[in-house]
């Protein structure tokens, strides 16, 4: 066996699985890759092209096994949203500065790994994904709904193209119609048949086929180049560089965030050890390769992954093996590619729109955390309503706020030792006890500003009512944190107990904490390492009677 970096493997009893599941993956991705390349709107070769250099660079750098890198429905979305105004779609000067905008998303990422921002990759919850992918979903369908329908709409605001088509339906072409149904019909077929079978490629040659022997009379892709792509360095102009810094940065969020979190899952179901700072670094070199090859932006892809993982491949070579197909298609298929009437093509992208739209997790939000729920709906209407870039700033913010939500409002809880001999919780009320005298308090989150006031309020209630409590136990285990107002908020706390005669102990402080506290001058009556040795300790001074 060969090891080449963590992700590409050479073992001779998975060569051919892998090659097969590499062959796989380009019949599946190239008319996907077509389609994401209209989304992004780029010319479509360059859709082809992220299979090429992106993918072998990120098989050569990164960790993963499973991670496969390519064109991305989010991304080309968001490099659409961002690009709008800057250039004519499809342009050279668009492609350049598509070109720029991969170039400064791998330099971000390249700081990203250096001040190992992986984690950054956590500021978009799963909640929140499912909203953001959804309301991208909807703007990719309805982005392609002209092309169905063959009815103009210049709009790239999602309200404003619909009533744009609803005043238009009158002029409806049919045929464009009847060629995007029949892609639909053909690939929803086979899918049901069996996910395995390639019904967009299947479909996609068939409209060829279609288009080659007969007069459709409806508009085409038009010539695709063939070769390989050529060797060029994007615009470094400065004002160029601060045009496209906005979108780079949005994409830098959701690249991390989505590849973090398909590759921690494939290493989950193998039992293996993610590497989130190494596959930065891949990601990194894979968007610079996108910059020198006239692409656009690339992304560790869920669906190309599942893909691969379907057909059994397990390592990046996989990849390199539907790099090798890709050669083949753009330097011998162009030619039948520029038949494609843009009709199918734009059906091929609305099904995978309609994939986006996670209607099974909206489904699971709502049945078990409605709060959750309408976060993610929220998400996904500011994505519709207000443009991809906007909804990024949206999803982070909702995430942002999702936690401190959870934070704010912490489990805090009243421990007591059942008659066997095991710990449970009960709800601070007044007047509630571990036992006669001793409150033991487990407050459910890290300590700062937003939250110390409920500690404050927890005391006030638990000694509002009952019998006199001599011994305050803080139960921290769940405490990872004390920041200075919290610290602030603890002293007199302390202080308010001392007034009473209550000592103030605490149990389960990790070490980090209890420095903290010291360098806030907190010092508690006891410290404890667990709260079954403070139970004990006040029950043994209760015996000694200095309890």
């Amino acid at each position: 066996m060969q090891i080449i970096g963590r992700g590409l493997v050479f073992r001779r009893e998975r060569l051919l699985p892998d090659v097969l599941a590499g062959a796989t993956l380009a019949a599946l991705a190239v008319p996907e890759v077509l389609g994401y390349a209209r989304i992004a709107g780029m010319p479509v070769e360059t859709g082809l092209y992220t299979l090429l250099a992106p993918a072998i660079v990120f098989a050569l750098l990164g960790a993963s096994r499973h991670l496969v890198v390519g064109a991305d429905s989010a991304t080309a979305a968001m490099l659409a949203a961002g690009l709008a105004g800057l250039a004519a779609t499809g342009s050279e000067r668009y492609v350049e500065l598509a070109g720029t905008t991969a170039l400064v998303v791998a330099a971000l990422l390249v700081v990203a790994r250096l001040l190992r921002l992986g984690a950054l990759a956590n500021f978009l919850s799963r909640t929140v994904l499912v909203g953001f992918l959804t309301g991208v979903g909807i703007q990719v369908a309805v982005g392609q709904l002209p092309e169905i329908l063959g009815i103009a709409a210049a709009s790239r605001d999602v309200p404003e193209r619909l009533v744009q088509l609803a005043r238009g339906l009158s002029g409806t072409d049919l045929t464009s119609l009847a060629i995007a149904a029949a892609v639909v019909v053909v690939v929803l077929a086979l899918r049901r048949l069996d996910r395995r079978i390639p019904g967009a490629l299947i479909a996609v040659v068939a409209a060829i086929v279609v288009a080659a022997v007969t007069d459709l009379g409806a508009p085409a892709v038009g010539h695709v180049p063939s070769g390989l792509p050529r060797l060029t360095l994007p615009g470094l102009a400065p004002d160029d560089l601060r045009a496209v810094l906005p979108t780079a940065l949005s994409m830098v969020v959701v690249i991390l965030a989505q590849s973090a979190a398909t590759a921690r899952a494939y290493a989950a179901r193998y039992g293996e050890r993610p590497a989130v700072d190494t596959d930065v670094t891949g990601l990194a070199g894979a968007n610079l390769a996108s910059a020198l090859t006239g692409t656009f932006v690339v992304n560790g892809s869920p669906t190309k992954s599942q893909m691969v993982d379907s057909a059994g491949g397990r390592s990046q070579l996989a990849p390199l093996a539907a790099a090798v197909v890709t050669v083949l298609v753009v330097l011998l298929l162009t030619p039948p590619l520029g038949l494609l009437p843009l009709a199918a093509l734009a059906a091929v992208v609305f099904l995978i729109g309609i994939e986006l739209v996670d209607v099974a997790g909206l489904r699971r939000l709502w049945r078990v955390r409605r709060a959750e729920f309408v976060v993610a709906v929220l998400t996904a209407l500011a994505v519709v309503g207000f443009g991809v870039e906007l909804g990024i700033v949206v999803a982070v913010a909702a995430s942002i706020a999702d936690h401190l939500r959870h934070s704010y409002t912490p489990h805090n809880a009243v421990l007591r030792k059942s008659a066997e001999g095991h710990w449970h919780s009960e709800p601070v009320a007044a007047g509630a006890r571990t036992v006669d005298g001793l409150v033991v308090y487990r407050f459910g989150s890290g300590l700062y500003f937003a939250n110390a006031s409920r500690l404050a309020d927890d005391v006030t209630t638990l000694l509002s009512a009952g019998p006199p409590v001599r011994w305050f136990c803080l139960d921290a285990a769940a405490v990872g944190d004390v920041d200075y107002t919290a610290g602030t908020v603890l002293e007199t706390v302390r202080a308010r107990l001392a007034e009473r005669g209550v000592r103030l102990v605490i149990s389960n402080v990790l070490d980090p904490v209890r420095r903290e506290l010291g360098r806030y001058g907190i010092t508690p009556d006891a410290v404890f390492d667990t709260s079954g040795e403070a139970l004990q300790a006040f029950q043994q001074g209760l015996e000694k009677g200095d309890g």
